[in-house]
């Protein structure tokens, strides 16, 4: 799995970083999400399901790999 996110969606809410925060962080600044990990292991790619999920601004996009 490969996470890109969209600073300018990010509404600063934080799901993402209480969801999944070894792959997500705010910045000091503004709160806007800040990736840490582009290709995180295998066993947070369920709580990376849930934090696109969470996210109000649709800012995290999970791209599978093929089976």
């Amino acid at each position: 799995m490969h996470v890109t996110v969209d600073q300018d969606r990010c509404c600063s809410s934080g799901q993402c970083v209480l969801t999944a925060p070894t792959v997500f962080d705010q910045s000091d600044e503004d709160g806007v999400v800040l990736l840490l990990q582009a290709d995180p292991d295998p066993s947070l790619h369920s709580r990376l399901r849930t934090a696109a999920a969470l996210c109000p601004g649709g800012a995290i996009t999970l791209t599978e790999a093929d089976r």
